[in-house]
C-alpha cells in the first residue's frame, strides 16, 4: 500500500510530500525501516546525495551536494550551523528521500 506523507518533511516553503509505503499485516521489524546510529548505511555510499539542513521550524539552513563516500563531511559541515536541528538526505538525481540525520 502506498500513500503520501509529509511527516518527515519540513513545513513552509520546503514542504515536500514523500511516498509512504505500508506493509499491511507485517510486524514493525518486518517493514524495512533502518535506524542506524553513528553509521552511514551502504545504500547511501554509492550515490550522489543532496544533504539539506533544517531548523526546528522547517526552514532550510544549508545544503551540500556530495558523493556518498563524502557524506560524513557534509553532515559535519551542516551541523556546524547551530540553527540546524536535523538533516534530510535525498538521492540527488531522482530527488527521492533517503534518510533523516539527527544530532547525537
Amino acid at each position: 500500500m502506498a500513500s503520501s506523507s509529509s511527516q518527515l518533511s519540513p513545513r513552509g516553503a520546503f514542504l515536500m510530500l514523500t511516498p509512504l509505503f505500508l506493509a499491511v499485516g507485517l510486524p514493525a521489524e518486518g517493514i524495512g525501516i533502518l535506524i542506524a546510529v553513528d553509521t552511514i548505511p551502504d545504500q547511501l555510499r554509492n550515490r550522489t546525495l543532496a544533504v539539506r539542513g533544517f531548523d526546528a521550524g522547517g526552514m532550510m539552513t544549508g545544503w551540500e551536494l556530495v558523493e556518498g563516500a563524502q557524506v560524513e563531511g557534509a553532515i559535519e559541515k551542516l551541523f556546524t550551523d547551530p540553527r540546524a536541528a536535523y538533516l534530510h538526505v535525498h538521492f540527488a538525481a531522482p530527488g527521492c528521500y533517503a534518510a533523516r540525520v539527527e544530532r547525537a
